[in-house]
């Protein structure tokens, strides 16, 4: 992209362009229809209802192709189709100068996931993955937790089938969500792991749960996480736990809501503690209540969704480096891909 571009969209109106308005697309649409500082010029979509339905909600174009958006003259764009389709677009967008907004995972697997991450890093254009996690208000409460250092995780995903995204497995359709977190908080990719998955009603795991094991923090403690996702429960739950040297975090998404424990007594008293504890003494009549601090997490507001374009939107004015860039995304589906061939070598029913 020129200078002379660059320096329009820094002070300017963000020309943005949606490819896939289908159940996740049209909240992009509607978003870069909303969002101060973009102008939705454009989407692509094989339907034509829905592109009908674009034109007459938000008066912008509707393409059948990618080549036709990049005519139309975008400057950033949101890929909102299945994953085996998104190396070929993102490839001939980035190629264009186009600056990329792709939903999770970046690829169905490990090859395109650095093909993808290998064109954007030859490029002037940005690429940011879609891993809206990091923006929900519950995880950038915990973010904010100072002085947590994780020595324990569980993380529970699952809900019914909703029959979408079955182009995927429930491991790059619902746990890289919780994958991509887990990386962000301990800083690396897991060096262990140990996974079991159920294949149901495709040719996919449906069902997974996984034992990540980190590598050592500074203080030389590897941290170990739980992480179960299924599509097949009978209810839709979110949580996560984090257990730490000083604190215990326990955290609902669905609810926006968590709790943090603290210890309230010093070094001082819980040393004389634990030394009755060590001498046999009946400490049945302390409570434990008043040795902890408990709090509620404090969790603010904000579309998840809205907030990470706006965070795109602000990497594409300042050229800066987006929140969740391509080696982010690489790294995600990595992971996903050595739990699946984990659980495989574990003897998973799966095809």
């Amino acid at each position: 992209m020129s200078e002379s571009a660059m320096s329009a969209i820094a002070s300017g109106t963000i020309r943005c362009g949606v490819i896939g308005v289908g159940r996740m697309g049209r909240h992009h649409a509607r978003l870069c229809s909303q969002v101060e500082g973009a102008d939705l010029v454009a989407v692509v979509d094989q339907s034509p209802e829905r592109r009908a339905e674009m034109v007459e909600s938000y008066g912008c174009q509707a393409f059948e192709s990618v080549a036709a958006l990049i005519s139309a003259g975008v400057e950033a764009c949101v890929v909102a189709t299945p994953t085996v389709t998104h190396r070929h677009i993102v490839e001939q967008l980035l190629a264009a100068g186009v600056h990329c907004l792709v939903e999770k995972p970046l690829a169905p697997d490990v090859d395109e996931a650095r093909a993808i991450a290998s064109a954007a890093a030859r490029g002037s254009a940005i690429l940011q993955v879609g891993h809206v996690v990091r923006f929900d208000p519950v995880m950038v409460a915990i973010r904010n937790i100072t002085g947590l250092t994780p020595r324990f995780v569980e993380v529970d995903r699952v809900s019914p089938m909703t029959f979408r995204s079955v182009d995927v497995g429930v491991v790059l359709d619902m746990m890289i969500h919780d994958l991509d977190v887990l990386i962000m908080l301990m800083g690396s990719e897991p060096e262990e792991i140990h996974a079991n998955a159920v294949s149901v009603l495709g040719e996919a795991e449906d069902v997974c749960n996984a034992r990540l094991v980190f590598p050592p923090g500074k203080d030389g403690i590897r941290c170990t996480a739980n992480v179960t996702a299924s599509r097949l429960a009978l209810k839709t739950e979110r949580k996560i736990r984090i257990i730490s040297e000083d604190a215990y975090v326990s955290a609902d998404f669905g609810e926006r809501r968590g709790t943090v424990v603290r210890k309230a007594v010093n070094a001082e008293q819980l040393a004389a503690i634990r030394q009755r504890f060590q001498k046999g003494e009946d400490l049945s009549g302390l409570n434990y209540l008043e040795l902890v601090k408990v709090e509620a997490l404090e969790v603010g507001t904000g579309e998840p969704l809205r907030l990470q374009l706006e965070s795109f939107l602000e990497a594409v004015r300042t050229g800066g480096r987006p929140f969740v860039d391509a080696e982010a995304g690489f790294a995600a589906v990595r992971t996903a891909q050595r739990i699946v061939e984990s659980a495989r070598r574990a003897g998973s029913r799966m095809v």
